[in-house]
């Protein structure tokens, strides 16, 4: 018959070496450091530049940005960066923020995106699309800009570290956006059509990139409609003006 007393032996000569007050489910060789996340991801929205804005219109959805990318607003790394991707059929996202965050936000919206219609048959809604990238983008540093349409009309929404998604007729993100903000609330109008639209959004971006140090270096224009979304770039804002 087993000894009782060699498990209780065995566990108090254990314990002469742990210490007393020793989290049994905490690593043995480092402890993991503590941050302020939210602190930390909104710091690197706040210091990486850029121009973002999202339009709708009587034809569907406009987005501009600036083609440039930065370290912290100060040193140019990239002057020719497509800040605006598409997503989905008839939806694109605006890169804004840390650029990582940003592309593996876009590569999986994306993926789930071409899975959901795949499994169903229908393209995803932009309510849907719009939920979905809110749940994604929780505790990433990026703040996006996500315009499309659908059968229930013409949607651009911005979303935020925190997964809050709000939906508007025209918004902006990025550094520059106060500086862009003031263009729209002169120029933007209700039932613009894709060419006037296309014109104010880069008037916008034009204004910021006169103040903004983080935004430069052109425009590019993303419009969606019904029949899919075209991506072109201007180095010239006097193309698009």
């Amino acid at each position: 018959m087993r000894d009782p007393t060699i498990g209780s032996e065995f566990s108090r000569n254990l314990n002469r070496f742990a210490p007393q007050d020793a989290n049994p489910y905490a690593s043995s060789f480092a402890s993991i450091p503590e941050f302020d996340a939210s602190k930390i991801d909104n710091d690197m929205v706040n210091s990486t530049g850029t121009t973002t804005i999202g339009l709708t219109t009587e034809d569907g959805v406009i987005i501009a940005t600036d083609m440039r990318a930065s370290l912290g607003g100060r040193f140019v790394s990239n002057k020719d960066v497509q800040k605006v991707e598409q997503i989905h059929p008839t939806a694109a996202l605006t890169l804004v923020g840390s650029v990582g965050g940003a592309q593996m936000l876009i590569r999986s919206l994306r993926a789930e995106a071409n899975l959901y219609q795949s499994r169903r048959g229908e393209e995803m809604s932009m309510k849907a699309l719009s939920t979905l990238a809110g749940h994604m983008c929780r505790g990433l540093p990026t703040t996006p800009i996500l315009g499309g349409v659908d059968d229930d009309g013409h949607h651009v929404y911005s979303i935020d570290p925190a997964g809050g998604v709000m939906k508007d007729d025209y918004t902006v993100t990025g550094s520059g956006l106060t500086v862009a903000y003031g263009t729209l609330e002169r120029l933007y109008e209700p039932g613009l059509s894709n060419e006037e639209a296309i014109g104010v959004a880069a008037a916008g971006v034009k204004a910021a990139v006169e103040r903004d140090t983080g935004s430069g270096n052109g425009v590019y224009i993303a419009e969606i409609t019904h029949d899919g979304v075209d991506i072109h770039g201007h180095k010239d804002f006097n193309e698009v003006l």
